[in-house]
């Protein structure tokens, strides 16, 4: 088959690359210059990823296809170093301003509602997250293996709301499975679609109805056939499922779980909502596969798939959230416990409100460390199923502490929607039940 010679980052790219580079220059706060220049590639990469212009919703087969494109893993340094780089640094500010200009003040609403506004949808695709996971050949900027920045991306989106964030980062997850695991066909026909102006909403379809679920054990079912695959099964809190132009479905395939790709449309597909006690603005559905046909191309990678490690993305995302939200429970109860006065003095004087408070912020950074370090292992190639699933389970486990505590130090107010921290309970309590919780 025809291929073609691979593509260089269009111009656009460049200069918003270099612009980032420029603004992270610690020169810019001795000349009083970082917030105009910060602005400036703020508004010019709205402006710039507009002019992008990729393959349609309909993701037509190509005939020309890039040989398949693997992302390097990052070259290690002499030195242990917690600092980020100019890149990621420029990334978390961009995102940190989206999550307190629009996110957060958009949160309750869309809690209320069961879906994101579109003022923030805009918002977020005008800035191209998309374009992080996917490869320069097919139209991003990604150079190479970076789950640290897509934790540090979750953390800054969940500051802001993490219902909002689990659907923001449902597409992004899916460019990077399919960047990561994709054939050279399954890469040049779906990540194009990514870098658009308008991306494809995606999403992925693990979890299951099932008491004690546990996704290495799955129920739904793929069977071969003449033509390709057929799928079978209940998919349940499912982000954005009702809603999705291309879903990752997780199925067990000759005794072993395997991902598929899955175009909106496909005959058997069944939604209905399935709201829950948190993540309600992420729209969760069940999903119903029946008899769902599909393509001999529509199973995710070749041989080298490895689901155990799909996993462990995903578990450092979910960590990201959590860390995200539980950041955003501390820096909202410190200032309220500094102001609420009880015997005519704050609260925050009181021991056991000031250890509580303690407590929240070495969890929070006990949970950030641990998984940052399981990322930046990942980045390098090394074996991290450990170190995820030390991360995971501090982050399953702790998430719930903080969110009860954050309502606890509010008393009343924390059982209020006055206040955010009974929101952001709910949201936190998701990170220890979902995708097998603290049982799997």
């Amino acid at each position: 088959m025809a291929r073609r010679e691979r593509i260089t980052r269009t111009p656009v790219g460049l200069a918003l690359s270099m612009m980032n580079r420029l603004a992270a220059n610690p020169m810019l706060d001795r000349l009083g210059l970082r917030q105009p220049l910060e602005r400036t590639a703020y508004h010019g990469t709205r402006a710039g990823f507009r002019t992008l212009a990729y393959a349609g919703r309909e993701f037509k087969r190509v005939n020309n296809w890039l040989p398949r494109k693997q992302l390097p893993n990052r070259i290690p340094g002499d030195l242990f170093d917690l600092s980020l780089t100019d890149d990621q640094q420029m990334i978390t500010d961009m995102l940190r301003r989206l999550a307190e200009d629009r996110i957060r003040p958009a949160a309750s609403d869309a809690d209320e509602t069961g879906a994101i506004p579109a003022i923030v949808t805009t918002a977020t695709s005008e800035l191209g997250l998309g374009l992080y996971a996917v490869p320069e050949a097919f139209g991003g900027v990604a150079e190479h293996q970076s789950p640290l920045t897509s934790v540090l991306i979750a953390e800054q989106l969940a500051w802001g709301d993490m219902g909002i964030a689990t659907a923001l980062l449902s597409p992004f997850s899916v460019a990077q499975a399919i960047t990561r695991w994709g054939t050279g066909e399954q890469q040049s026909r779906y990540l194009p679609a990514f870098c658009d102006d308008t991306p494809p909403i995606a999403t992925i379809a693990i979890d299951e109805p099932i008491p004690l679920f546990d996704p290495n054990s799955l129920q739904t079912t793929a069977s071969e056939t003449a033509t390709g695959y057929t799928l079978n099964g209940l998919k349940s809190s499912v982000a954005l499922g009702a809603s999705a132009d291309l879903l990752l479905i997780a199925a067990e395939l000759h005794g072993r779980p395997r991902l598929f790709i899955v175009e909106a449309g496909a005959t058997g597909i069944q939604t209905k909502p399935d709201p829950g006690m948190g993540l309600r603005a992420s729209a969760p559905v069940q999903l119903r596969l029946d008899n769902v046909e599909l393509s001999s191309d529509a199973l995710l990678g070749d041989d080298d798939f490895d689901y155990q490690a799909f996993l462990d993305c995903g578990s450092l995302l979910r960590c990201g959230l959590a860390i995200g939200t539980s950041q955003a429970v501390l820096d909202y109860v410190i200032p309220y416990c500094n102001e609420r006065e009880a015997f005519g003095e704050p609260i925050s004087h009181r021991q056991s409100v000031a250890f509580m408070i303690s407590n929240l912020a070495i969890e929070t950074d006990s949970m950030r460390m641990l998984t940052w370090r399981a990322a930046s292992r990942l980045e390098q190639g090394l074996s991290t199923h450990r170190e995820t699933s030390l991360a995971r389970l501090l982050c399953n486990e702790k998430a719930m502490e903080i969110g009860t505590n954050g309502v606890q130090l509010l008393g009343g107010h924390g059982f209020v929607k006055e206040h955010p921290v009974e929101r952001w309970y709910r949201d936190l309590r998701s990170v220890s039940t979902l995708s097998g919780g603290l049982h799997a």
